[in-house]
């Protein structure tokens, strides 16, 4: 037990905070569900599961109930004020520089608010932990001119140890129900947590992956969205939160359903003018057009169109 308890002594001056906690619960002896239950007692409210996460690695707590949850564990665990709060500072700080630099949503989309609630909802870290390496997505126009379905192909890179899954976010067209939305994992994945916001009509979905990603390590996974609920649609953009990487996009057009002029284009942020705009040529028999990106800038890139 003296042994332990120096491991546990050591651990938590050296951290990291993930590999502190599992050691505390291991020295105190406390189930999960235990310790669930004394921090319920002091008016705390956390998941068993967002336990597991916390102590594997696999997420860290961030919000400020979370954070007040910490708090709580290191009184149940009997340890040193804010012994675990610091190597959660001392842990984002490492991951900052680390982690490539990246846009947040707000320079995106529109409803970044509603994305970013949702994200919250999710626990998800600030930037999921991933960056893209390559990334081919196709999109589908119906006959009615709305978004019938989207689907990728995404290759991914985690710059941190213990990354499991992808959050995918997907928003609709005025008028889309993202209660509808029907999300597939096609490929290296499952569908896990999915919330969505109906009034901003945007839908996040998690992916789950097969393996635990240790930093520096690439997953290929594939996914989709099947939609149909809203209105007609005139672009399909992309927004990217790290540079690099290569991206392409094709869109199919139904054949009662057809553009006269389609444009490829690029934006610095939601609010800024669009540029690099370059005409695409619709291709007659599988009526397509496409675009190809072979290193991605922190921005925006699409292909937009006109119908009359």
């Amino acid at each position: 037990m003296h042994r332990t308890e120096a491991e546990l002594a050591q651990v938590l001056h050296t951290g990291p905070f993930h590999l502190a906690l599992r050691t505390a619960f291991s020295v105190r002896g406390l189930p999960l569900q235990r310790v669930q239950h004394h921090l319920a007692h002091r008016g705390v409210k956390v998941g068993v599961t967002s336990l597991s996460y916390w102590q594997q690695g696999a997420r860290r707590p961030q919000r400020a109930e979370s954070l007040r949850a910490v708090k709580a564990l290191e009184e149940v665990l009997e340890l040193p004020g804010n012994s675990l709060l610091r190597l959660l500072d001392a842990g984002d700080a490492r991951a900052d520089a680390e982690r490539p630099a990246g846009r947040s949503y707000r320079s995106l989309m529109e409803a970044s608010g509603a994305v970013e609630r949702l994200l919250d909802a999710l626990d998800s870290p600030a930037d999921g932990g991933l960056h893209t390496v390559g990334h081919q997505e196709r999109v589908r126009i119906g006959s009615g001119r709305e978004l019938r379905r989207r689907d990728s192909q995404h290759v991914v890179r985690a710059h941190r140890d213990g990354i499991d899954r992808y959050l995918a976010v997907y928003r609709g067209d005025p008028g889309c129900d993202p209660a509808r939305v029907e999300v597939a994992a096609r490929e290296n994945c499952r569908t896990g947590r999915v919330r969505w916001n109906r009034e901003a009509g945007v839908l996040v979905a998690e992916l789950l992956f097969d393996t635990r990603l240790r930093a520096g390590e690439t997953y290929l996974f594939g996914y989709g969205f099947d939609d149909g609920t809203g209105g007609p649609c005139g672009e399909y953009l992309r927004g990217f939160s790290f540079g690099g990487g290569q991206y392409v996009l094709q869109v199919h057009f139904d054949e009662d359903a057809l553009p006269v002029r389609c444009r490829r284009f690029a934006q610095a942020s939601v609010g800024a003018p669009r540029g690099s705009r370059t005409d695409l040529t619709l291709t007659g028999r599988h009526r397509t057009v496409h675009l190809v990106e072979q290193g991605v800038r922190p921005g925006l890139v699409g292909i937009d169109w006109d119908w009359e």
